[in-house]
């Protein structure tokens, strides 16, 4: 594993090759892009702790094709463990909104994020404030500087 670009996106090298893959079944809070384009709270977070679980490891991928983007959407496996669930369990992720990947079972996904949100790990202990990645995708043209603060969005 050679980089993580955000809490639910990683590059890969195998034989010579890099990838890049798009943690299959869950959504990560947004990380700052530039300046002027606000990050997510617990943006940086679930990135620095998506680095310290995979980066320089190896890890197993198992592949459910790629995304729109050209990306492969995977779940990636370190020590038997499913890292995708893990950062939904450490609060750090919720689980995919969308449509799911042929194939994927999206039960532990669910159950993951209903036992982070009853503790209140991570991003859940935002309550009412808290914004879903999905969402926030969607409003982010519209916010303003003044509307940062009243929306729980962070500048990086």
């Amino acid at each position: 594993m050679t980089r993580v670009t955000d809490g639910d996106t990683i590059q890969v090298k195998a034989g010579g090759t890099k990838t890049t893959v798009r943690l299959v079944g869950i959504d990560a809070p947004e990380v700052s892009r530039s300046k002027n384009q606000p990050g997510q709270p617990f943006g940086k977070a679930a990135t620095k702790y998506l680095a310290a679980l995979v980066l320089n490891k190896t890890v197993a991928i198992k592949s459910y094709g790629p995304d729109r983007y050209g990306r492969t959407l995977a779940e990636v496996v370190l020590d038997n463990r499913i890292v995708n669930i893990e950062m939904i369990q450490a609060g750090l992720s919720e689980g995919y909104r969308g449509k799911p990947a042929s194939g994927l079972d999206m039960a532990p996904y669910r159950k993951a994020e209903e036992e982070a949100k009853a503790a209140k790990r991570g991003m859940w202990v935002l309550g009412e404030k808290y914004v879903s990645p999905r969402d926030w995708r969607r409003m982010k043209d519209q916010l303003t500087p003044d509307s940062l603060h009243t929306t729980g969005f962070e500048r990086f």
